[in-house]
């Protein structure tokens, strides 16, 4: 399909999935227009927030528009700088880096549920490539060889769904120290996922009774992001996440970071101690508003941290 056309469809259906999805629509940009910045230290980076206005003082005005940033690596130098780093430069920081590429991914995500409820819609789910595809990333089925039915397609319906921005953050913040832990530096890894392939970094700790384990690791942060929600939208241990979402869809309830929060007693050992520890990054950082923030139209900007 022609970007232009893709475009054509993206706003008419917005209007469609704000009604009966209540989810946000993301705006598309153009992605020839890119900006590199390279940065020495993290006071370049808060000048480049001021330069573009992505300033606390806008957002507490009530401007959610965030822009389309992407970092390439988180360097090592903001784990050995971080305990001089004045607290509200750090979160500042942090969420203004981690922010956009959560909405970068969710507006991915939302162009897939577009096309995927339309193709519903349409009755054509037979031999659809696309659909097939789809339906193996998020691990619906496992073969080419097979008919979606029924069932398949409502399962997919409710794994190809956003998360939340201010749920996210939470995690982000409480799985990567903020982005200083070791994981974070030496793997590019936000979320702490587990990697049982013998590839992942090892705890310094290892568990035996687990095996070969370690912590997944990424040539980015935005591969993160990517594969943080496809793990929230496929492992059995989230299907009550899926279920909360899907359940308040279908009650026109936009799901929030909150609410899918109480669902997630699984993603740590710490159990619902887990829960209210996002629930307090969330209150204590005012993160709810997260949820409503959209990305701007005028290009990527690509942060190149120096080595």
């Amino acid at each position: 399909m022609e970007i232009k056309n893709w475009k054509k469809t993206i706003r008419i259906y917005a209007t469609i999935l704000s009604i009966l999805f209540a989810a946000s629509i993301l705006p598309t940009c153009a992605k020839s227009d890119v900006r590199v910045v390279k940065t020495k230290s993290y006071a370049d980076v808060l000048k480049l927030f001021n330069e573009i206005g992505f300033t606390s003082k806008q957002w507490q005005a009530g401007v959610l528009e965030v822009p389309r940033i992407e970092i390439t690596r988180i360097p090592k130098r903001w784990q050995e700088q971080s305990p001089n780093i004045p607290i509200r430069d750090k979160k500042n920081v942090f969420f203004r880096l981690a922010g956009p590429g959560i909405l970068i991914e969710n507006e991915k995500i939302t162009a897939d549920r577009v096309h995927l409820l339309n193709t519903i819609q349409s009755n054509k789910t037979n031999n659809d490539q696309w659909l097939l595809q789809l339906a193996k990333k998020y691990k619906v089925i496992k073969t080419d060889g097979h008919t979606l039915n029924k069932a398949d397609l409502t399962r997919l319906k409710n794994r190809v769904d956003i998360i939340p921005p201010s749920l996210a953050l939470a995690q982000a913040a409480e799985e990567s120290g903020w982005g200083t832990s070791r994981f974070a530096i030496q793997g590019n890894s936000l979320f702490g996922q587990w990697d049982f392939s013998g590839n992942g970094i090892k705890p310094k700790n290892p568990r035996k009774e687990l095996g070969n384990y370690g912590i997944a690791k990424f040539d980015t942060p935005q591969q993160s992001v990517e594969a943080y929600i496809l793990n929230l939208n496929t492992h059995r241990a989230y299907k009550r996440l899926r279920d909360k979402r899907a359940n308040m869809r279908a009650s026109n309830i936009k799901p929030t970071g909150w609410e899918l929060a109480k669902t997630l007693d699984k993603y740590s050992e710490r159990g619902t101690s887990y829960v209210k520890s996002l629930h307090n990054i969330m209150s204590y950082n005012k993160l709810m508003p997260a949820d409503d923030a959209y990305l701007w139209n005028k290009g990527t900007i690509i942060v190149s941290p120096a080595p």
